[in-house]
């Protein structure tokens, strides 16, 4: 646990980052949570946008139409908000994105590089989506969280979608949330240094940070994912937040895979890219990190450090690490390096596809560990295969997912 006292001289200024397309339905949601703000210490940065070439198409033409009338509502919006709002416009005719530079992620860059052009080095960036709400608290405990924690460079925020009432939707978003979950406690049992949740609605920086790794990659899709793997490989990310955000849930194919898309595919019954990964396979990275010490002075042989050789290429992968590291904290952080979220993902996945690993059932999908897990018991998890997910209802779903969420919940907070 680290030092708990509170710097009473920490007093940030956040930027509020949202990129928005066709957004009008949305945004103003999100906007009202940030007018409820008790911490007033902030900015709001928008960035409207979708490519140029859309306005020739008649298809997408309508998405231009809708980011028009936003502009000119956020126009109107800004003459009695309560807050500074910066809007910029990769929207309007001859402003929209030119080319393969377009996304989400182009505007998430395109807010971070306009934030970090004349942020501080105590400036927080905080990372939204235009669709999300939160409570009046959450600016508030972000600045609580970082002012005890100096040595995050970012905070993954707990998440947690609400919701809508139709049934299909619903259904997806638990499936969803279920797959997220299940894969963040097992990687909080490890101890993985990757175990956080990467969501674009649920992030913030440190502005020194964020310009130390020279800002986000623009991607189309999994920036969130990159940056917070860019940010770790760097400092610690911190996740424990006393408020958690609520995003939308809703259907999309704006990105290629995220929340949006894998409902959408999900509702049509494909839940192939996002299964529920065995235990057994999170065990055999587990008895890797274990042996990181020995690992330090001789080869170990084992399925993940296969894998690893493997993937890139090599039958020498510890050598040149060895070679470089003066000392096996060194060599652990050049370890964790090369073994980092991607990598451990691909190897989840070619486990799960290979059938390596002999399938869970949900009372078994985490194992707990002394000051790690709490001490709620895994009998009180509903009996069913991973494989099965389909067959619950709709409230069983909802009540695995809470439960799920409740015990992510009190491990992020313990390991805080």
């Amino acid at each position: 646990m680290a030092n708990s006292k509170i710097r009473t001289d920490f007093n940030p200024h956040l930027h509020i980052a949202i990129p928005a397309m066709d957004e009008m339905e949305w945004l103003p949601h999100t906007l009202a949570s940030v007018e409820r703000q008790s911490y007033r210490n902030f900015s709001v940065h928008i960035c409207v946008n979708q490519p140029e070439e859309w306005w020739q198409d008649e298809q997408k033409r309508s998405v231009c139409e809708q980011n028009a009338a936003l502009l000119q509502w956020l126009s109107e919006y800004r003459q009695h908000c309560s807050f500074s709002l910066q809007i910029i416009d990769r929207s309007s005719a001859g402003h929209g994105w030119i080319g393969k530079q377009h996304g989400v992620g182009w505007a998430r860059k395109t807010l971070f590089d306009d934030i970090l052009a004349s942020s501080s080095a105590t400036d927080l960036v905080v990372s939204l989506d235009a669709d999300t709400e939160f409570g009046e608290r959450y600016f508030e405990t972000i600045v609580h969280s970082l002012a005890i924690h100096p040595q995050w460079v970012a905070l993954s925020v707990p998440y947690y979608h609400r919701l809508t009432g139709d049934d299909a939707r619903d259904r997806a978003i638990l499936r969803y949330e279920i797959y997220m979950r299940t894969y963040a406690l097992n990687m909080l049992s490890i101890g993985s240094p990757y175990a956080f949740t990467a969501i674009g609605s649920a992030i913030v920086v440190r502005a020194t940070a964020l310009r130390k790794i020279g800002g986000i990659t623009p991607m189309k899709s999994g920036e969130d994912f990159y940056l917070l793997q860019k940010l770790r490989k760097m400092g610690e990310v911190g996740t424990w937040c006393a408020e958690c955000v609520y995003p939308a849930a809703r259907y999309s194919d704006r990105v290629i895979f995220g929340t949006g898309p894998a409902m959408k595919k999900g509702a049509g019954g494909d839940w192939s890219s996002y299964p529920i990964y065995a235990r057994s396979s999170f065990d055999k990275i587990a008895e890797t990190y274990r042996q990181i010490n020995r690992l330090y002075t001789e080869d170990i042989n084992n399925d993940f450090t296969r894998f690893l050789q493997a993937q890139f290429k090599t039958d020498d992968l510890w050598g040149p690490l060895r070679a470089n590291s003066r000392t096996l904290e060194q060599f652990r952080h050049s370890f964790h390096e090369k073994a980092d979220g991607l990598r451990i993902l691909q190897f989840l996945r070619q486990e799960h596809l290979g059938k390596n690993s002999h399938p869970d059932t949900l009372t078994n999908v985490y194992q707990q560990e002394p000051n790690t897990m709490g001490d709620e018991p895994t009998e009180n998890f509903p009996v069913c295969s991973a494989e099965s997910l389909d067959n619950l209802s709709t409230q069983q779903l909802s009540d695995l997912r809470d439960k799920l969420f409740h015990l992510e919940w009190d491990a992020r907070k313990k390991l805080s």
